[in-house]
């Protein structure tokens, strides 16, 4: 009886004995292993060695991140500059196109004849040799009509806005080159001497020479004594293509004698005027590269 009791005693115990591993145990176990891993070194490194793993992994993507967005931004970048450039030829070529356009207008057209007129008016002038009345009366015709031009164009481009690239070029060209031809004509045939065609050939030459000099600081206005240079030019010549006879040839050497003085006075006065333009541009740009450099 004594033996039974004790057995069966012992039962229960040893399966509590059995289970006690399964809970308690294996918690021990567990902090067995870590102790014995804690005593080996293994598990703080281990820990260490995981979180720098996994910094080093965000620090990766968060570079990779960054440089994704810079790339991103890089290309809006560039693709913005692209379509900036784009935009800009388009009102390159839609301005040229404007400007290519606006050459057949009423100012260049009128441009367009005075230079046509040259060479006719050359023709006429020297038609059998240059003396007939009626062949320089006709050669009057032609000159009066491209100085009657050159008051138009430029009025006309002025007031209606029609100035172009082309204008700007021809207009003194025309001009100059119907009174250089009817100057030249006159003195050829002996009307005029030489010395007074070159003296107003060569101011127009100097002044368009000064005018490209000094174009980068700016442009000098004409003046009202060059408009008066340019009337008494014009009366003169065209006094002395007519075959005039009596008091009006002699008239015509008086109106002359004032059309070389103002041609020199006037020439002189623009010299000026390019000196002062040119000095006015230096000091200008010095002033600004100093405040640059400030």
């Amino acid at each position: 009886m004594t033996g039974v009791p004790a057995s069966a005693a012992g039962g229960p115990a040893r399966a509590r004995t059995v289970k006690e591993p399964s809970g308690k145990g294996a918690a021990s176990a567990v902090g067995s292993g870590a102790g014995r891993d804690a005593a080996a070194g293994r598990g703080p490194a281990a820990g260490r060695e995981s979180g720098a793993v996994r910094e080093s992994v965000a620090a990766r993507e968060s570079g990779a991140g960054r440089e994704a967005d810079a790339g991103l931004e890089s290309g809006a970048g560039g693709q913005g500059e692209h379509e900036s450039g784009k935009s800009a030829r388009r009102e390159k070529l839609t301005a040229a196109a404007v400007n290519q356009a606006s050459v057949w207008n009423i100012a260049n057209l009128l441009t367009m004849l005075r230079l046509i007129l040259v060479p006719g008016f050359v023709a006429l002038m020297l038609a059998d040799g240059g003396y007939d009345p009626a062949w320089r009366s006709l050669a009057w015709a032609a000159f009066a009509i491209a100085m009657i031009t050159d008051l138009f164009d430029g009025h006309l481009a002025r007031t209606y806005n029609l100035v172009t690239d082309f204008g700007k070029i021809a207009d003194p060209i025309a001009d100059k080159a119907i009174m250089g031809a009817a100057l030249i004509c006159l003195s050829w045939l002996g009307d005029l001497p030489w010395w007074v065609t070159g003296v107003i050939l060569g101011r127009e030459l100097a002044v368009t020479l000064i005018r490209f000099l000094v174009i980068r600081y700016g442009v000098i206005p004409a003046s009202r004594g060059g408009k008066l240079k340019t009337l008494a030019q014009g009366i003169a010549v065209g006094m002395y293509v007519l075959a005039l006879t009596g008091w009006l040839a002699t008239a015509r050497f008086w109106v002359m004698a004032v059309a070389v003085v103002l041609t020199v006075v006037t020439g002189l006065d623009y010299v000026r005027q390019a000196i002062v333009l040119r000095r006015q541009g230096i000091a200008e740009r010095k002033a600004a590269s100093e405040e640059a450099g400030a």
